[in-house]
């Protein structure tokens, strides 16, 4: 059973939804945690990275494990919960994947090379979720062109990398128009929340 890191870095990173205004990104942004969280607790035991002490309640509800951000980032915050999660498989998803569905999760752990990577690149060449054979696989490559580094850096340690199509993970949202493009596969809580954001982008 491989073990889930999710790290959470808020909604002070939604900057490309700044028309909704603070409350309302902060609002989703929740929303769309509880939608990974959900998702990610059925599969394999849980660890969220956040320091925002309404975010460690809510995923504690859910059933995950709280560990202290670091600070330094979101590769930061994934190494140490890659620390903490040990030996055997490891998923690591982004906390902004509002479609993720139990079934996503477990077709990445399938597609994770028994020595290697495997890797959900999202359309503009970031990193959405990765599946780690072990821990040493991981190393903080986070931002601009990160699929591409983290596939460079399995292949330097000699070990296989595998680009996984899985549309519901490789669809995050970092605008309106995401949230437009993916609403009739949004979990449940994002579906919610919806309407309100409809209506606060057009206020």
């Amino acid at each position: 059973m491989a073990a889930i890191v999710v790290p959470f870095r808020g909604a002070g990173a939604k900057l490309r939804l700044d028309l909704l205004g603070a409350s309302l990104r902060h609002r989703l942004a929740l929303a769309m945690l509880e939608d990974v969280l959900v998702a990610a607790v059925e599969v394999g035991p849980t660890l969220l990275v956040t320091e925002n002490a309404e975010v460690a309640a809510l995923a504690r509800g859910l059933g995950a494990r709280i560990l202290a951000d670091p600070g330094g980032g979101q590769g930061a915050a994934v190494c140490g919960a890659v620390a903490v999660a040990g030996s055997g498989g490891i998923l690591v998803v982004n906390a902004d994947l509002p479609c993720a569905t139990p079934e996503d999760l477990d077709a990445l752990i399938a597609s994770t090379p028994p020595d290697g990577l495997a890797l959900v690149a999202a359309a503009d060449g970031t990193t959405n979720a990765l599946g780690l054979a072990a821990s040493e696989l991981f190393a903080p490559l986070y931002g601009p062109g990160s699929a591409e580094r983290f596939r460079a850096h399995a292949v330097a340690l000699g070990r296989p990398v595998v680009d996984v199509s899985l549309p519901n993970l490789a669809g995050d949202v970092d605008t309106a128009g995401d949230l437009e493009r993916l609403a009739d596969r949004l979990g449940s809580s994002t579906r919610a929340v919806l309407p309100v954001l409809r209506r606060g982008l057009a206020a």
